[in-house]
């Protein structure tokens, strides 16, 4: 049998069996799906929204090039990447995933980067938001706002090491030329920014358009794999399959030191972020310290939801998943050695005193507050945010299709 024969079996079974599970456990597959998608119509849509259409305006007004040119003298050294890398890695940070890999996409198809380079840049620009960080987890499902701050530090520190790791990546492949880091210069940014501004003809009225449509295409992409591993998860724990899995997982902690019944959290969360979190932050019998071992762990991972996002948004160029895939893995360590090192001094700083009270001059319970608060109002508006943004974007739709059928005629 050859590997490709063997590869169609197998994606064939699969789809059979899932199939198959959704007709015999349809009470529980229905449930999934409407808890994966309230997530994403109340708090992942509206959130991504803003930031999906605001890179684009970025990107076609040439600001995206001018803020290159000032990373420049930072990214090359430290990631062997461009400096337009450093938009992507503060966007990613910023909006959460995977719009570090809408956005690297986006700049390998304008090849403004190599397929090396992008490689890179998407192993450590696509992280949580702050809002989901300290909001949804800290508050929602620890409720110990002063976690958010310890979480925050070891999810973004990991990704920075991870960066630091993959700039040794693609050494053997790419040829790069020597060059010399250009300097600081805003006159040669503001050029470059001039130039790629000129490049793009597009009237101000159809740019927008194309943004909200950008943005929303694949806002329903991120929305089906929420739902499919919402479900997923779900039928995997009624049909015992977890139980199995969690044999394995059980050795590893055991190895690490870290609660058996941590196990079926840490399952979950490999699948999918939120559910994952959100059962480490209730596992009887376990320490707070060791709860956020395996958060920390799950938030690096992404999970494969996240990660069957990314692989789609690559498929649309030439950059390989794999490099993603190792760095998903390597940031989920890093983050919980990170945890297991930082929770004394971050959070009880040995005196009993939580983070917040310990980093109260620069202001960290003001930080903590405007996250929370964000995230309390995207649960309780963001689903009207959602369905202004797809009325938008039927709204734009029916206009192309009418001025197209004019054409015609």
């Amino acid at each position: 049998m050859t590997a490709s024969s063997f590869k169609t079996m197998v994606l064939g079974g699969t789809a059979t069996f899932l199939a198959v599970s959704f007709i015999l456990f349809p009470k529980d597959a229905y449930e999934a799906s409407i808890r994966g998608l309230n997530m994403w119509w109340e708090v992942v849509f509206p959130s991504l929204l803003p930031f999906f259409i605001m890179s684009e305006f970025l990107i076609s007004f040439g600001v995206v090039t001018f803020v290159g040119a000032l990373f420049e003298p930072v990214m090359r050294p430290l990631f062997r990447v461009p400096g337009v890398g450093g938009f992507v890695w503060s966007m990613g940070m910023a909006s959460g995933f995977p719009a570090g890999a809408k956005l690297t996409a986006r700049l390998r198809k304008d090849k403004k980067i190599t397929r090396i380079q992008a490689e890179r840049l998407v192993s450590f620009s696509n992280a949580s938001n702050p809002i989901f960080i300290f909001g949804a987890i800290a508050v929602g499902f620890f409720h110990n706002p002063a976690l958010g701050f310890l979480l925050a530090v070891c999810h973004y520190g990991g990704n920075l090491l991870v960066g630091l790791a993959m700039r040794f990546y693609g050494t053997d492949e790419e040829k790069e030329s020597k060059q010399t880091t250009p300097r600081f210069s805003l006159r040669h940014a503001f050029r470059l920014m001039h130039q790629e501004r000129r490049k793009d003809t597009r009237p101000l009225g159809k740019m927008m358009g194309d943004a909200v449509s950008s943005a929303v295409t694949t806002l329903l992409m991120i929305g089906g794999f929420i739902i499919l591993f919402s479900v997923l998860n779900r039928l995997l724990t009624v049909m015992h399959v977890s139980e199995m899995l969690a044999i394995l997982i059980t050795i590893i902690l055991t190895i690490l030191h870290i609660p058996n019944e941590l196990s079926p959290a840490l399952i979950s969360g490999l699948f999918e972020i939120t559910l994952g979190s959100q059962m480490a932050s209730v596992a009887a019998g376990t320490s707070l310290y060791h709860q956020v071992l395996i958060t920390s762990f799950i938030l690096g991972f992404n999970g494969f939801s996240v990660q069957a996002q990314v692989a789609s948004i690559l498929a649309e160029t030439d950059i390989r998943f794999k490099p993603f895939f190792f760095a998903r893995v390597l940031h989920g360590f890093l983050a919980m050695v990170l945890a297991a090192f930082l929770f004394e001094p971050l959070y009880t700083n040995g005196t009993g005193r939580t983070a917040t009270e310990v980093f109260a001059p620069v202001n960290t319970e003001h930080v903590n507050t405007f996250f929370i608060s964000v995230y309390e109002w995207l649960t309780h508006f963001g689903g009207l945010v959602t369905l202004g943004g797809l009325l938008l974007f039927v709204l734009l739709k029916a206009g192309r299709a009418l001025k197209e059928t004019k054409s015609i005629m």
